[in-house]
């Protein structure tokens, strides 16, 4: 059981690692800002009715806030910085920028939570983040700046508040009342781009439909509940987010077996170095 929370975040992970291709894929058919609200109706939708039908109650008015201001940060701004970013920056360089996150949630964690993190954390993340680098530039060797890296940096300090605000609603809220309702209340300020959405539908293949029915369930919705759901049970939120760092070697083999590309040899020596730093990071002393 102790070590259940920690599979559930390893596949979380792997969810959110097919992600990068499919989302490659589909904004082929749909602007960032119709795929976001086009994946998350059908993600909010399959919680809530999951919800409804479990008579699993909303969170009290006093909580609301908290709620809002998750969704917010952790769905709607990281989701169109995510979106955004990956239109022009390739898969391997956009999924290293992400992966910086456990390094910023470590900052947060300590800063807020009042965490405390010994020699052995910091020291595992700095090397998990040198793995990172290792895969994402032997997919990408050629890094040039432009406004989508700017993005994406943004994304990943998004997605690190998004912890942070799960880690506390999880003391009064089960993992499933702080996935849905913060993906529901994310999900509204997106209707914004409904026109963008309903301009779009009747372009894509249904190829697109699919592969967006897939992002709405797997990497969004259960991937999230998942991710909650470790946050809930884990002793330090940075021995979940360190699962993250697994996310570019993940895409890698995904994209190897989905889209036929090649595992360049430096990525697996990055996935090494990635495995040991998490194993650092996890070390008690």
């Amino acid at each position: 059981m102790k070590k259940l929370p920690y599979a559930a975040a390893f596949f979380a992970v792997v969810l959110w690692a097919s992600a990068f291709p499919a989302v490659r894929y589909t904004l082929g058919y749909f602007t960032p800002v119709a795929l976001m609200l086009y994946r998350f109706i059908i993600a909010s939708l399959f919680l809530l009715s999951y919800c409804f039908i479990k008579k699993i109650p909303p969170p009290k008015v006093k909580d609301l806030p908290l709620f809002i201001l998750s969704g917010f940060t952790g769905l709607f701004l990281y989701m169109w910085a995510f979106n955004a970013g990956t239109v022009t920056v390739p898969a391997g360089i956009s999924s290293f920028i992400i992966s910086s996150a456990p390094m910023i949630t470590l900052v947060l964690t300590v800063w807020i939570l009042k965490e405390k993190a010994s020699a052995f954390i910091w020291s595992g993340a700095l090397i998990g983040f040198a793995g990172i680098g290792i895969i994402a530039f032997s997919r990408d060797a050629y890094f040039q700046l432009n406004f989508g890296i700017f993005l994406l940096i943004l994304a990943a300090i998004f997605t690190s508040f998004y912890n942070i605000f799960q880690k506390q609603i999880l003391v009064d809220y089960t993992p499933m009342q702080a996935t849905t309702y913060s993906m529901a209340l994310g999900t509204v300020p997106m209707f914004i781009f409904m026109p963008n959405l309903i301009r779009e539908l009747p372009q894509a293949p249904p190829s697109a439909h699919l592969i967006i029915v897939y992002l709405a369930i797997f990497p969004a919705a259960l991937a999230f509940l998942m991710w909650v759901y470790a946050l809930s049970k884990a002793e330090k939120v940075i021995y979940v987010t360190s699962f993250s760092y697994l996310s570019p070697f993940l895409a890698t083999v995904i994209a190897f077996f989905w889209l036929g590309e090649t595992i360049p040899q430096a990525a697996l020596v990055g996935g090494v170095v990635v495995v040991c730093g998490m194993a650092i990071s996890s070390y008690k002393n």
